[in-house]
């Protein structure tokens, strides 16, 4: 009896357990097990520790924004009670949605030596102005684009963009391409060095707790926001926004120029409309490399 109990106040202890330092060490090239023992799942590395609650449970405040965890309780006045909070409880509780579609930059040179060589190819540039297109045509009101700052995903946008007259674009090294935690099952066909998970991990990680989340409790409308970069680094998302196992990214398949729609409600409800998207693209033009 005591040992479950012991077990009850661990799940508990780790769904309201606050997320681990971003940048905290991290195990490299410990051995997946030793002896006589079975083989084991790779330990996370520090800064992934408290990302999800447990297999089935919902973390309602995995963005951090839950309107309770934004107010400092000890200000709270005594005389003025329930209805001080209640009133601060509103002024922090989001009223839009978010509507984020990830795009998958299009085909690009895999043989270029420097990353500046690796632009798109002329069926990538083709690609990308049928992402446009698709975009345009639903007619949404989107606020800005943002973009990775490799070169495919640069010159990706830059296509979208003609597509999409005034829509601010935005360029950022956080949704640059890496490894972003090791994959379970492991694949022999691609296979980072440890540091590599170590420093593209915290990075990518960085990118999600940055970009996804729901709306700030100033935004009073919907906002339709467009973020152009890498199929590794979208994988990642999707599996962190929907409290999946991070380390099922590889799982997913991404085809060139597509589109990944998630839905952020006020609540905090993480919804996926559509996960790589192609359907716009004539059968011949849809490449996966």
């Amino acid at each position: 009896m005591a040992f479950r109990q012991a077990l009850k106040l661990a799940a508990c202890g780790l769904a309201g357990g606050s997320a681990a330092v971003l940048f905290s060490a991290v195990a490299v090239g410990k051995p997946r097990g030793g002896g006589d023992a079975g083989p084991r799942a790779p330990e996370p590395p520090g800064w992934a520790v408290g990302v999800r609650p447990g297999p089935g449970v919902w973390d309602p405040n995995w963005d951090r924004r839950e309107p309770l965890s934004l107010i400092n309780l000890r200000k709270r006045n005594l005389e003025s009670g329930e209805e001080e909070l209640a009133s601060r409880l509103d002024h922090c509780k989001a009223k839009a949605t978010r509507h984020i579609f990830l795009i998958r930059h299009s085909q690009y040179h895999v043989d270029g030596s420097l990353e500046k060589d690796r632009t798109l190819t002329l069926l990538g540039r083709e690609q990308a102005e049928l992402t446009g297109l698709r975009l345009a045509s639903l007619g949404l009101k989107f606020d800005k684009i943002v973009h990775s700052s490799m070169t495919r995903a640069v010159e990706t946008a830059e296509i979208i963009s003609k597509h999409l007259p005034g829509v601010h674009r935005v360029s950022t090294d956080l949704l640059r391409e890496g490894a972003p935690i090791e994959p379970d099952p492991p694949v022999s066909h691609w296979k980072p060095e440890a540091v590599q998970y170590y420093e593209d991990g915290a990075r990518i990680e960085a990118a999600f707790r940055n970009y996804i989340h729901r709306a700030d409790a100033k935004q009073e409308e919907d906002s339709y926001e467009i973020f152009i970069c890498h199929a590794n680094v979208i994988r990642y998302i999707v599996c962190r926004a929907l409290q999946f196992p991070p380390e099922g990214w590889l799982r997913l398949s991404l085809n060139n120029g597509s589109i990944t729609h998630l839905v952020i409600r006020p609540s905090g409800h993480v919804a996926l409309r559509t996960l790589g998207d192609t359907g716009f693209m004539p059968p011949d033009k849809i490449t996966r490399s």
